[in-house]
């Protein structure tokens, strides 16, 4: 079935898919592109510059030579 101007029901569909395809494949190369800049800096010894959460974060008060002793 045609609509007015001319096209068929399933346009809108494919190009709503081939949009959101786009975007899963450009959020795809930028998290590769993150991961292999990680990758990079862990070889070189750098240390990672992200805000990670703060569980992760050493506590000083249960290190050696913290703030208990």
């Amino acid at each position: 079935m045609a609509g007015d101007d001319g096209t068929t029901r399933g346009g809108a569909g494919r190009d709503a898919k081939a949009e959101r395809e786009r975007r899963l494949a450009e959020a795809l190369r930028e998290n590769l592109l993150k991961r292999k800049a990680q990758a990079r800096g862990r070889r070189a010894g750098e240390a990672d510059q992200r805000a990670g959460l703060a569980a992760a974060q050493p506590d000083q008060a249960k290190t050696p030579g913290g703030a208990d002793e």
